[in-house]
């Protein structure tokens, strides 16, 4: 079985760094612990341990702190069962051939990108698509490095393809897609950040789902460039499998996929040119809404009758953080822009089909109710353990039993040794990134970008 690595994701096992070995060694033991989870769960509850259990249950004075753990495991049981039937019912649309192919436009925003943007230029302009039917907006918004001269160099070696504009001064992101919007000319629009490169196959596979006149937004699948980074970015390559392919594929089944990336998205032009003056004079809170530009124009897709699905042949592989405050910064910057658009998903629900309503809806609920409970468990938790220091045991058993299913389907998605790691960024998460989501929460006022 090959085992992927490198930046391309495709090498030999005997190709690997002695650092990722070393890595593997590192988290060996945190496996460990988290496959004996369920075992030592159970004989927590029914074992050894089972009078233990009950006498706590009985005699704390905070027994009806304990509901908020229950309550939380329920919904995200019931959840996580729902997800994987739909899941498993997903199948990703074919792709289109050469001679089928419409007007396409590939639209990439950079500001500050260096080298990378010609990297991602030309993975787009030698993917697979026919000649004459393709074109390339690239636009540089306001950079203060050598990111023009790169775009004009690149531009230079594919004449017929690439178009380039350069903004004056730095605008943001959503104004530098507005220019490109505007100046595109194909039936489909399609986005690429400028540190991501696409797969050949990917602009072909991303048309082939706007063969269904009912769909204004396509979803590619985000994979993890810089996978030789360390540590941190083969953990998030497991986290995106089960966030963006896992999450988005249950999604897809009834039409309704929350957020097409900005990584890889595909728009039918007839719609987004629509929504296109709202979404850039959109507002929050009295002011510009957060970062979250591409979470907000699959709403107003949304909200204009057109559904939203997921694209798992369509790939894409980005450059992701590698260190915890770089990381911190794009997970504060998604959550704002999740309170955001959250709202506005639910205000624009009515409008849906019946199905694609109920469906969206009850996984908002679950979702969103356990926000509040999993912070509830945290503060119950942390009065309890000091009386009863066992519950801390069993905390860290019951992120290991979730880890081996998280760890499982990652597997089943991508099969590899790195599906390890998933269990590895639970551990993770539940230590040092808890307090983002509060914190997004309370500063979600802020319109800073973070990680520049």
């Amino acid at each position: 079985m090959k085992i992927k690595s490198g930046e391309d994701g495709r090498s030999d096992f005997s190709a690997l760094a002695m650092a990722e070995v070393l890595s593997f060694a590192f988290l060996l033991p945190i496996v460990l612990v988290g496959s004996c989870a369920a075992w030592l769960s159970y004989g927590a509850v029914f074992g050894a341990h089972r009078a233990l259990w009950l006498e706590w249950v009985a005699s704390s004075p905070l027994w009806w702190l304990k509901k908020p753990l229950l309550s939380w495991s329920l919904l995200g049981l019931l959840q996580l069962g729902i997800r994987t039937a739909l899941w498993l019912s997903y199948r990703p649309y074919s792709s289109l051939d050469k001679g089928a192919a419409p007007s396409l436009s590939v639209i990439i925003p950079a500001y500050n990108e260096g080298r990378g943007v010609a990297d991602s230029i030309e993975s787009v302009a030698m993917a697979k698509y026919p000649e004459g039917r393709l074109e390339i907006v690239v636009i540089d918004d306001g950079s203060l490095d050598d990111t023009w001269t790169h775009i004009e160099k690149t531009a230079a070696r594919f004449p017929t393809v690439v178009r380039s504009m350069r903004l004056e001064k730095n605008r943001g992101k959503r104004e530098a897609l507005y220019a490109g919007f505007r100046r595109a000319n194909g039936e489909i629009l399609v986005t690429i950040d400028s540190d991501s490169i696409i797969d050949k196959q990917a602009l072909l596979a991303i048309a082939g789902a706007f063969r269904d006149a009912r769909i204004g937004a396509v979803a590619g699948k985000v994979s993890v460039r810089n996978l030789n980074g360390g540590t941190l970015p083969k953990m998030l390559q497991s986290y995106f499998l089960r966030s963006f392919d896992f999450i988005r594929a249950a999604q897809s089944t009834y039409r309704t996929v929350q957020c097409c990336p900005g990584a890889l998205s595909a728009y039918r032009g007839q719609a987004l040119r629509k929504v296109l003056n709202r979404w850039r004079h959109q507002t929050f809170l009295g002011g510009p809404p957060p970062p979250g530009e591409d979470r907000a124009l699959t709403n107003f897709i949304l909200e204009a009758g057109y559904d939203s699905v997921y694209q798992r042949l369509a790939v894409v592989h980005t450059i992701v953080p590698q260190t915890y405050g770089r990381l911190c910064k794009m997970y504060t910057r998604w959550n704002r822009g999740f309170f955001c658009e959250e709202f506005r998903l639910a205000c624009l629900l009515w409008k849906r089909p019946l199905l694609s309503r109920w469906m969206t809806f009850w996984d908002m609920v679950i979702t969103n109710v356990q926000y509040p409970l999993s912070y509830l468990t945290l503060v119950c938790c942390a009065l309890i353990i000091p009386r009863h220091p066992e519950v801390f045991l069993w905390l860290l058993m019951g992120i290991g039993g979730v880890s081996i299913l998280n760890m499982l389907y990652c597997f089943v998605l991508e099969p590899s040794w790195r599906c390890l790691f998933s269990v590895a960024y639970d551990y993770y998460a539940f230590f040092f990134l808890w307090w983002i989501f509060p914190y997004s929460f309370f500063t979600m006022r802020s319109r800073a970008w973070g990680t520049r």
